[in-house]
């Protein structure tokens, strides 16, 4: 085993993205310098103190593949920041070729990390139940215990012998353990496998279902399964365990696309594929057959059966020269997948899961110059035009970026809308960062005629104040929502008839007319703006002209009642009666109790204009012409 100061010298930021991620190590990164008393366990873990919210013990089991990490942080996923913050950390002391001093015994670190034996003993005497253990108990790496190491090395052989068939006698699992553990020690398994195969076969077949109201049902118990394969797997015979994950897989997707039982099985049929998973690496197959072994299966996996897969991927002994072939291998399917879209959703949703693979494939190659190219062939089919877009820009080729985002809008727009959104909104981030203003003012405009609302509205006026042109698309904006007439008399937005934005790049297959569902004079979004811009005489003037629709909701009511409440009480406390009175004619006692709400509303309102007589001639009307209503007077009582 290589030291830590050699491991920790080949690392790269890239090994460590691959672990984290891009998030967790950006994050992790600001936390270098709040790493205290830094140390290292005989077998490469580090350990240190990490301060965030609280001051969490963290360690980090460095190994020329993976990294193995705990942390006492409520972050429920691996690596968190704390950890990737040590291993910088480690990573700068190695560079300045300062020692990383071992961690002593006595240590709080080691004593919060590392429970020692008698504690150990005494936690499994304690008769907890494994829920009440905190988190931390249970992911900590402790020691054996040692309680029964002394009692069994005080007996005798025969006394040993005399405890083992009596325990066999008593208890079967521990008779088909010895069994068992023989077999797999001896190297003869072929009995075992066909006797797991058999239980797997069983397992899968059982109806799975639970009721968690009556706390009943039945789940299959995996956890047979899951120990042997383990077993095995630590023997040295993965192959066993690769056929028998094989046979599970198969067989367990179909079990648990059946089940009802709040996805029980499914987590535990997960935790045995982990065990397939960890044997993988050991298995007589190359590396590129492993690879494709774990792939084949994760591009099938609808039900995250394989969540664990990911973390085998990223594995660093698995070279450029291993992915290399892998991605050949992929892009030799993809070659023979047809590319039309006649296909229908379920194969362009395969092919492009499959796409994914490959690109990823390429990355872990070096071969990150095929990614755009690959993305060039495949946008039409799979739409992948907005990842293409990221790719491009992220090159700096600019203009082949917004060629794309043309052209994928164009194909998209009908029948994607989503993904023509999307396109839309990085031409705009694309013209922003190009200080084009104006054309960031005019795709937010598209944005707020498409769909006109209070938060648009918002958005237009931000971006149009930037591109100085705010008073004249207000006023259009204003005219769109009274009359449904774009700006230029109708016509597509553009700087003809005193429209100061430029034509945006794209355009909706519907610019220029009005949607079905839209109705002109839009009142509720002007009263919505009017509000927004405390324009309060405008708000019970568009009120009072919705009101004579009739179509409006109590919504509108609210939002309008509280606007006005400071400057026009008196229309305010009109609305709230209103609803006052609509409520309590539903004779429920909830609905008094609602009711409620908005008298003590009123309430307010008459006591700060000084009005509390009105308030109590309200009150005693109420009373006097719901007397017979016994609810509702002990709801007016509470006022």
């Amino acid at each position: 085993m290589n030291s830590i100061d050699a491991i920790l010298r080949k690392l790269t930021f890239d090994d460590l993205h691959d672990w984290a991620g891009e998030k967790i190590l950006n994050r992790g990164k600001g936390y270098v310098k709040r790493v205290e008393q830094l140390s290292r366990t005989q077998d490469n873990t580090l350990v240190a103190w990490v301060t965030g919210t609280e001051r969490y013990a963290t360690s980090v089991r460095v190994e020329e593949d993976d990294f193995e990490c705990f942390c006492t942080c409520p972050y429920d996923w691996d690596p968190c920041k704390h950890a990737v913050a040590v291993i910088l950390a480690a990573a700068e002391q190695v560079k300045g070729k300062k020692e990383i001093p071992l961690l002593g015994e006595d240590d709080d670190l080691c004593q919060t990390l590392f429970r020692d034996s008698e504690e150990e003993s005494e936690w499994m005497d304690d008769e907890w139940e494994e829920d009440d253990r905190t988190e931390s108990a249970r992911s900590s790496r402790t020691k054996a215990p040692v309680r029964v190491g002394k009692i069994l090395h005080d007996k005798s052989r025969d006394e040993l012998l005399d405890l083992l068939m009596d325990l066999s006698g008593r208890f079967p699992e521990v008779s088909q353990h010895i069994v068992e553990s023989a077999q797999i020690a001896s190297g003869q398994v072929d009995k075992l496998v066909r006797t797991l195969k058999s239980e797997i076969r069983n397992l899968t077949a059982e109806p799975s279902w639970y009721n968690p109201w009556r706390g009943e049902g039945n789940l299959p118990d995996y956890s047979h399964v899951e120990n042997k394969l383990r077993a095995l797997s630590d023997q040295g015979h993965a192959d066993a365990v690769l056929q028998l994950g094989a046979e599970l897989w198969t067989r367990g997707n179909r079990q648990v696309e059946q089940s009802n039982d709040e996805g029980e099985t499914a987590m535990a049929i997960a935790k045995c594929l982990e065990a397939v998973m960890t044997a993988l690496p050991k298995s007589s197959l190359s590396p590129p057959e492993q690879l494709l072994w774990a792939i084949d299966r994760m591009l099938q996996d609808e039900y995250a059966l394989l969540d664990c897969a990911d973390k085998l991927l990223k594995r660093r002994s698995y070279t450029r020269a291993h992915w290399r072939e892998v991605a050949g291998v992929l892009e030799a399917r993809i070659e023979a997948m047809p590319k039309s879209r006649a296909t229908g959703f379920p194969g362009q949703y395969r092919r492009g899961q499959l796409l994914s693979t490959l690109l990823n494939a390429y990355r872990r190659a070096g071969w990150k110059d095929r990614i755009v190219p690959r993305l060039e062939a495949e946008a039409d089919v799979c739409q992948c035009f907005a990842r293409l877009a990221d790719e491009l820009l992220a090159a700096g080729e600019l203009e082949r970026a917004r060629h794309w985002c043309i052209r994928g809008y164009k194909r998209t727009a009908g029948e994607s809308p989503g993904i023509a959104a999307d396109l839309q909104g990085r031409l705009r981030a694309m013209a922003q960062k190009e200080r084009r203003y104006d054309l960031v003012a005019a795709y937010r405009a598209q944005d707020f005629f498409a769909r006109p609302s209070r938060a648009n509205y918002g958005e237009l006026r931000k971006a149009a104040e930037k591109a100085k042109c705010w008073p004249a698309v207000r006023d259009a904006a204003l005219r769109y929502l009274e009359s449904g007439q774009f700006p230029a008399s109708g016509k597509k937005p553009g700087k003809e008839a005193g429209w100061p934005l430029p034509a945006p790049e794209v355009e909706p297959p519907t610019a220029g007319n009005r949607r079905g569902y839209q109705r002109f004079p839009d009142l509720e979004t002007l009263i919505d703006i009017s509000i927004m811009e405390k324009r309060l005489d405008d708000v019970v003037d568009l009120y009072q002209r919705l009101r004579k629709t009739k179509r409006w909701g109590w919504e509108t009511d609210k939002k309008v009642a509280r606007a006005v409440a400071g400057t026009h009480p008196d229309f305010a406390l009109g609305i709230w009666k209103d609803i006052v009175d609509s409520l309590i004619s539903q004779v429920k006692p909830r609905a008094y109790e609602e009711a409620a709400v908005y008298l003590r509303l009123m309430e307010k309102v008459y006591i700060e204009n000084r009005r509390g007589t009105d308030w109590q001639k309200l009150l005693g009307g109420l009373r006097s012409e719901h007397k017979a209503k016994r609810r509702l007077m002990g709801v007016l009582d509470t006022l």
